[in-house]
C-alpha cells in the first residue's frame, strides 16, 4: 500500500516582499530535511506516528520556524513551548504546554501519551515530567535567538497589541502510512508577547491537532484563539466522517468559518485513503508533501488550495 506525508511550517504574511531570498531558501531547505526524515520512516514500513514525530523534530531544531529553537517569546522574554501528537489508530494523544527546558516538545508530548495516564501537561509539571522521562533538555540560552528577542522588543515598543495578521511559524506534520493509519503532530512557541500563561490551539486535541483513522489527520497553524473556538481540527474530521465531505472541501469550509469570525491560518490534512490536502487563508504557507508515488513538493507562496 501507498503512504503520504505532508508538513507545514506556519501560515501568515509570507510574500516575496516580506521574506528575503535567504529566508525562503533556509525554510524550504529545512522543510526538505524534515520531509526526508518522515519519508524514511514511512518508506521503511514505519508508522504514521513515528513519521510525524521524526519530521517535526527536524523543524523544532530549525530557527526559521516558531517552535523549539527560535520560538516566539512571551511578554517576559521566555520561550514557552507547546506541542501535541495524536495516533489515529486508537485516538491516543499526548500534549504539553508552556514547557521551557525541552529540546523536542513533540517527543515530550509523545512521552505524555505513552508513559502517563494524562493527555495534557503544562508548565512546571510538564518540565518535571520531561526530566523524569529523560527527554533531551535545552536551555533558554539555546532556545532563544537574538532575532526573536528583537521582535519582542519591537512589539513591546509599539504597545504590545496582538496582531492576528502576524507571521506564524508553528510547525506540523500529518501522515498516512502503508497500513492506512493516520497521525498528526504540531509544535509551536505561540505568539510573540503572549501573557498570563496563554495557550493556543496547537496543543489542544481537536483544536490544532487531531487524528482519527475513520476520517483523517489534521495539523493547524494560524490565529489560535479562533481555531480553538471553532475546534478546527476535529471539525474537519467530523465533516469528513459524518458529513461525507472530501477532506479538501471540509478544510475549505471550516477555514471559511474561521475567517468569518476574523481569524486566518492554514491546515494540512491526510486521509486514510491517501488523499492529502492543504488549505490556507493567508498570503503564504510554508508547506511540503511527498508520497510513495513521488510528487515531492515544497512551497511558501502561491494560492490555496493544494490537493493530491
Amino acid at each position: 500500500m501507498s503512504w503520504t506525508l505532508m508538513l507545514h511550517g506556519g501560515a501568515g504574511q509570507m510574500t516575496p516582499a516580506t521574506l528575503t531570498p535567504a529566508q525562503v531558501e533556509g525554510a524550504t531547505e529545512a522543510l526538505g530535511r524534515a520531509l526526508d526524515a518522515g519519508a524514511a520512516v514511512l518508506a521503511g514500513d514505519g508508522s504514521a506516528l513515528d513519521a510525524v514525530e521524526a519530521a517535526v523534530r527536524v523543524l523544532e531544531d530549525d530557527p526559521h520556524f516558531n517552535s523549539g529553537r527560535g520560538a516566539a517569546l512571551t511578554h517576559d522574554g521566555i520561550a514557552e513551548l507547546d506541542a501535541a501528537i495524536m495516533d489515529g489508530r486508537d485516538r491516543n494523544a499526548g500534549s504539553v504546554a508552556g514547557v521551557t527546558a525541552t529540546r523536542h516538545p513533540v517527543s515530550l508530548a509523545r512521552a505524555v501519551m505513552a508513559h502517563s495516564p494524562h493527555v495534557l501537561l503544562s508548565g512546571a509539571g510538564a518540565d518535571t515530567f520531561a526530566r523524569e522521562q529523560g527527554c533531551e533538555a535545552a536551555t533558554q540560552d539555546w532556545l532563544v535567538l537574538p532575532e526573536r528577542r528583537a521582535q519582542l522588543e519591537e512589539m513591546l515598543a509599539g504597545g504590545g497589541a496582538f496582531d492576528v495578521d502576524m507571521k506564524y511559524g508553528t510547525v506540523g506534520a500529518v501522515a498516512c502510512d502503508s497500513h492506512g493509519h493516520v497521525a498528526a503532530a504540531t509544535s509551536t512557541g505561540g505568539v510573540t508577547g503572549k501573557r498570563w500563561g496563554r495557550i493556543g490551539d496547537s496543543p489542544l486535541i481537536g483544536a490544532g491537532t487531531y487524528a482519527d483513522d475513520r476520517a483523517g489527520a489534521v495539523s493547524c497553524t494560524g490565529s489560535g484563539e479562533f481555531f480553538i473556538r471553532v475546534g478546527v481540527a476535529h471539525e474537519i474530521c467530523a465533516r469528513a466522517r459524518i458529513g461525507g465531505m472530501p477532506v479538501t472541501e471540509a478544510a475549505r469550509a471550516v477555514l471559511d468559518e474561521v475567517r468569518a469570525m476574523g481569524g486566518t491560518g492554514g491546515v494540512i490534512v491526510a486521509a486514510p485513503d491517501g488523499t492529502a490536502a492543504w488549505h490556507f487563508t493567508t498570503p503564504g504557507l510554508y508547506r511540503a508533501r511527498l508520497s510513495s508515488e513521488g510528487g515531492r513538493e515544497i512551497g511558501v507562496f502561491g494560492e490555496s488550495p493544494g490537493a493530491a
